[in-house]
């Protein structure tokens, strides 16, 4: 028997791509689903082939081998579809996450944040748009489809109860601690240059960016004593990346500034090793801290926002007793301060002085960044923090018309806003005296009895209004992240959903808008070009969606400086609702 040589990626791509057309369900492998799956199983295909070639045993039965084990793992909506993206010079692969909303026929979540993550990936490369989907294949997702219900709570969905147990195993079931979700379904991140999906508790899974493989599950309570991390991590010059997480115990309930150094030469596997706490905050009240989604960072300063969207402690050891959902135990209290705590992240120091202004609530923020002795943070704001349970599907599936305009009308606008903290506040300083001194801003700063009371400068004119509010916000993050800056980008809400990108110029707040009517936009994403010489050049992406039947979902490119439409590379397959994305060049 002949061992044969192997082959390698290029030469199996440009096999598949010399197939002839053919659908004949008696052929070996039909080339039609082939190519519409190429590239999420080319790594599959390719270690099975060289694996027969080594051994001189070509398989003649190749669907057998390669397709029947591969295709459960395959998403539905599993296609390719190729349109030129008119004058690009982008390279590389857009990351998003939408969600999935039902398990089985009978169960479903209830609210937008909880559905099953589904990844997806448009790979840009020489003009031409290639794009893969992926469920994570998370414990919750594989335990759901095995149970056919769903089996791991969620934010705002608890797991259905084992109907094989009886009435009183299921009751005291109730009593157990409850599992951490490993469903990552919020964000894609990177830790010393790998890629993680992150959600908002302990665990994150590591993926394959290429074929959007799901890899080993991590834990940081491994690395560092935290109960739970958020999906929005920040990145020095240097490499070391820095989010946030809590814990709680006999202690007390403590916010923690947490810092994964660079990589140090490349390693198997996950590896957050080196983590370490820089700073804990202690809770204003321990049996009620704040419910916090991400935080701001600048050149030298972290920024942790503890918001009156309490946590009550008491509520969460029994909401499971009760049959209620993790949202359920979040109030809104808006009697209470908004306080910005400050720490040295050089040092891990926590500043002495307490920062704070009157109650909002925040979801993202913008970007942060020191000016002669003042920090300046940018954010996405709105006066109603009960906006976060609002979101349910229930709400967001109510039929159009005056119910659904209801719904929205009651919802809080989120708007851009800037504070402005001094660093330096001296103690002799009277009481009732602005401390802010930096021109072209309203923002204040007042010394008062119990510290520096901050109000805001609104970033935007009264024509963004005519957009609604907006959300998911957007920079030239590579280079402009704790710096001075000038634009970012955005989804305009004139409705529940986002339906309109809008590039807000910080110089005179002007507003350039791309909309069209029964289109609903997803997060930009900045492109900066490889030669760039201003801050708006490059492209700006976003996932285009249409309810409409027989219209495609679409990757939508932008001129990130003329904000006019440089292509679109449409998706013959419905793309669920997502959150946040990311920009892989090295792909």
């Amino acid at each position: 028997m002949c061992q044969f040589s192997t082959i390698n990626e290029e030469v199996l791509i440009d096999t598949v791509s010399h197939l002839k057309s053919s659908t004949c369900s008696l052929d070996t492998l039909p080339t039609k689903f082939l190519k519409n799956v190429f590239y999420s199983i080319s790594a599959d295909i390719l270690q099975i082939v060289n694996t027969s070639l080594m051994s001189g045993v070509f398989p003649n039965a190749l669907k057998t081998a390669v397709v029947n084990p591969i295709e459960p793992k395959l998403c539905l909506t599993m296609t390719e579809r190729f349109l030129c993206l008119l004058n690009s010079k982008v390279l590389g692969s857009c990351l998003r996450r939408p969600l999935l909303l039902n398990v089985g026929k009978r169960f479903e979540y209830n609210h937008w944040f909880d559905g099953m993550a589904l990844m997806h990936r448009f790979h840009i490369r020489d003009g031409l748009v290639t794009y893969s989907s992926r469920f994570l294949q998370s414990d919750s997702y594989v335990q759901n489809l095995e149970k056919n219900r769903i089996v791991v709570s969620e934010f705002g969905t608890l797991a259905m109860p084992d109907p094989c147990k009886n009435i009183f195993a299921r009751f005291f079931s109730r009593f157990q601690i409850p599992k951490s979700t490993d469903n990552a379904g919020v964000s894609f991140v990177k830790y010393k240059g790998d890629f993680y999906v992150s959600t908002e508790t302990t665990y994150m899974r590591k993926i394959d960016p290429q074929s959007l493989e799901t890899k080993e599950k991590v834990d940081w309570s491994t690395y560092v004593a935290i109960n739970a991390a958020t999906a929005h991590p920040h990145y020095g010059r240097d490499g070391a990346a820095y989010n946030l997480g809590n814990s709680y115990g006999a202690r007390g309930y403590f916010y923690n500034i947490i810092r994964v150094p660079p990589a140090e030469g490349k390693k198997d596997g996950a590896d957050l090793s080196g983590a370490e706490i820089l700073c804990s905050i202690p809770a204003a009240d321990p049996r009620k801290p704040s419910y916090y989604h991400s935080f701001a960072m600048s050149e030298n300063y972290v920024i942790f926002i503890e918001q009156p969207i309490k946590l009550d402690l008491l509520k969460f050891m029994l909401y499971r007793v009760q049959g209620k959902s993790f949202h359920k135990v979040m109030s809104w209290e808006p009697q209470l301060d908004t306080v910005f705590h400050v720490i040295d992240r050089r040092t891990g120091q926590l500043s002495s002085t307490r920062y704070y202004t009157s109650a909002m609530f925040t979801l993202h923020q913008i970007n942060a960044y020191e000016d002669n002795g003042y920090l300046i943070m940018d954010m996405c704001c709105g006066d109603d923090g009960n906006v976060i349970g609002d979101f349910t599907v229930e709400n967001l599936r109510k039929a159009a018309g005056e119910e659904l305009d209801k719904f929205y009308n009651s919802l809080c606008t989120n708007l851009p806003r800037r504070y402005v903290l001094p660093l330096e506040v001296n103690g002799e300083e009277p009481n009732d005296k602005n401390l802010i001194s930096l021109p072209n801003t309203t923002a204040t700063a007042v010394k008062t009895e119990t510290g520096v009371f901050c109000t805001h400068e609104n970033l935007y004119n009264d024509n963004l209004l005519e957009y609604g509010g907006l959300e998911f916000p957007q920079i030239n993050y590579s280079h402009y992240n704790a710096r001075p800056y000038r634009y970012f980008y955005a989804c305009g809400f004139g409705h529940v959903f986002g339906d309109s990108l809008l590039k807000i110029d910080l110089e005179g707040k002007k507003l350039k808008v791309w909309r069209h009517p029964g289109l609903f936009t997803s997060e930009p994403v900045f492109v900066p070009a490889p030669d760039a010489k201003d801050e708006d050049d490059g492209v700006v992406m976003s996932v285009i969606i249409t309810p409409r039947e027989r219209k495609s979902s679409f990757l939508l490119v932008l001129d990130a400086k003329t904000f006019t439409e440089l292509g679109r590379a449409e998706v013959p397959v419905d793309i669920p609702s997502g959150t946040h994305g990311l920009f892989n060049e090295s792909s």
